[in-house]
């Protein structure tokens, strides 16, 4: 059953948008000095320039993406909830009208894939760590024939780049502190254009099914009748160690890798409580989304019995040209993160195997012991 609030987003009030002062764009913090990342930053002037279409109602508003000269002068409350509120009520207009126009397409066009009172396809694509010479042939077809694609923080501007001419984008990204759109959202986004009969992709950093909430968002459209069609990517645990030469499994060093969110669900600073099935000495650990956790989690899985000598690396943005590393043992790996002053989005891996990576700093005599004890 369709929802019945469809682009009133539900759990925001019409009455609090209208209260609102619309701000133009270039008071939103609209950050241009984070232009060297591979991905989507919150506010950043890549982002907005991106999503132009989706502002179009609000020409006035968006003369600061069009000039050199950034006005920076006006002011707006440091509350990330106004400019998220902002940002949605300046996006309404566009993306009622595009409804309407994809609602025309499929009711117009008899000959379509698409039945004429049918919903539309929806792809959720795994776009792979950040590398696009590692998405899947099937995801660069989807990708190109989409008519909406809902992309997060973490799909690099080299994927976005594959959008065809007439698609549109539309940013859904979140980070610590501020969420674009709350998940549910976003859920009623993916089934508002679906019953419009569009194609929409829901693209996703690494892979849609490995901490990325992809099935939430299968399952919720599942439910109202929506087939969802899934297109894996790489995750970053396999992408990442293999740029970085480690095995995540090795015959002799260790024989299971298990994947480890440093997030809980509610927050919190201690979510780790699973650290002592996790200090195997035999085993790979990878952490996603763990560098505010990982003292922690180094502390726990030591007392937990992991020798504090194991080694372990952290890369953040891997597999893009603005990858960096750090190769550390566990006991001080926490402290050369903060040293190397690493951002998110920054991959943890631990275990034996990482001192076979040639990017290892000790002695391959050392790496070699792993293998023979």
């Amino acid at each position: 059953m369709a929802l019945p609030y469809k682009l009133s987003l539900s759990s925001l009030s019409l009455r609090k948008f209208n209260s609102l002062h619309l701000q133009p764009i270039c008071c939103l913090q609209c950050n241009s000095s984070v232009s060297s990342s591979p991905f989507t930053e919150k506010h950043s002037l890549q982002r907005y320039q991106r999503d132009q279409w989706v502002y179009n109602n609000n020409n006035h508003l968006l003369q600061s993406l069009n000039n050199d000269d950034h006005d920076t002068s006006c002011s707006v409350p440091p509350d990330t909830e106004f400019i998220r509120l902002n940002d949605i009520a300046l996006q309404l207009p566009e993306l009622r009208r595009l409804l309407q126009v994809l609602k025309h397409k499929r009711e117009s066009c008899g000959g379509c894939q698409v039945p004429r009172n049918g919903p539309g396809n929806v792809f959720l694509v795994g776009t792979g760590p950040g590398d696009p010479d590692l998405l899947t042939l099937k995801a660069v077809k989807v990708i190109q024939k989409a008519d909406l694609l809902l992309y997060d923080r973490l799909v690099s501007n080299a994927v976005l780049d594959l959008a065809g001419p007439d698609a549109r984008l539309l940013y859904v990204g979140k980070t610590a502190g501020y969420h674009s759109r709350t998940q549910e959202e976003i859920h009623e986004l993916l089934l508002s254009f679906a019953e419009a009969g569009a194609t929409v992709v829901r693209l996703k950093g690494g892979d849609p099914l490995v901490f990325g909430r992809g099935g939430e968002e299968m399952d919720f459209l599942q439910q109202q009748g929506i087939q969802v069609k899934v297109i894996p990517g790489i995750t970053a645990a396999s992408g990442i160690a293999a740029e970085l030469g480690i095995p995540l499994t090795h015959r002799g060093v260790a024989n299971s890798v298990r994947f480890l969110t440093g997030h809980s669900r509610k927050g919190g600073t201690d979510p780790l409580f699973v650290a002592e099935n996790a200090a195997d000495p035999d085993s790979t650990l990878v952490v996603y989304m763990g560098l505010s956790t990982l003292p922690s989690l180094s502390l726990k899985l030591i007392q937990h019995g992991l020798p504090p000598d194991t080694p372990a690396a952290a890369v953040e943005r891997g597999t893009t040209p603005q990858q960096r590393m750090v190769f550390a043992e566990l006991k001080d790996l926490a402290d050369k993160i903060k040293s190397a002053e690493l951002v998110s989005p920054t991959l943890i891996i631990i275990g034996k195997v990482v001192g076979l990576s040639p990017f290892w700093p000790h002695s391959l005599k050392e790496a070699s012991c792993f293998v023979e004890a």
